[in-house]
């Protein structure tokens, strides 16, 4: 009985913590709707399927880095260039970029390396997680965008999350 009204302790006391430090308040009221979200959100959590992640081989790790580390750099030079030029030379569209990766866990950490990259955003993962659809900020060669992020960040990552 215990266990169904209180599915995670450390969730549940981290939610309240969290409530508290977030509000910058100490009072009854605060204390209780805190103790409040505390109930609930575990409850709904855990109902959420999980799908745990599994880790392949590590050893692409480094290099993936240093790519993504490079491709910032070079990224925030060039969109600073763009920027700073002619508005008419910057030509903005929407990619939707087919995945051969299907760990979840995997996407995310794609589209999180391609979010962090300037002048492209990741928006959405289709209901199917096929494809990844992406903002860029100077679409010039849609299947040459498509091929950069399959080389450099999807195939190590399907290494790393098989």
């Amino acid at each position: 009985m215990f266990r169904r009204w209180f599915p995670s302790i450390p969730l549940t006391l981290s939610v309240v913590a969290f409530w508290l430090v977030m509000n910058d308040a100490f009072n009854p009221a605060h204390i209780a709707f805190g103790l409040l979200l505390g109930l609930v959100i575990p409850l709904f959590a855990a109902r959420l399927d999980r799908e745990f992640a599994r880790i392949g081989s590590l050893r692409g790790v480094p290099r993936l880095l240093m790519h993504l580390l490079w491709d910032i750099l070079v990224s925030n030079i060039t969109v600073a260039r763009q920027v700073l030029g002619r508005e008419t030379r910057i030509h903005p569209g929407f990619v939707w970029y087919p995945l051969d990766i299907d760990n979840i866990h995997g996407i995310a950490a794609l589209a999180s390396m391609i979010t962090l990259t300037p002048g492209t955003v990741t928006t959405t993962l289709s209901g199917d997680r096929k494809y990844l659809l992406i903002h860029v900020f100077n679409l010039d060669d849609a299947d040459a965008l498509i091929a950069g992020i399959k080389d450099r960040y999807e195939r190590p990552l399907m290494e790393i999350f098989p």
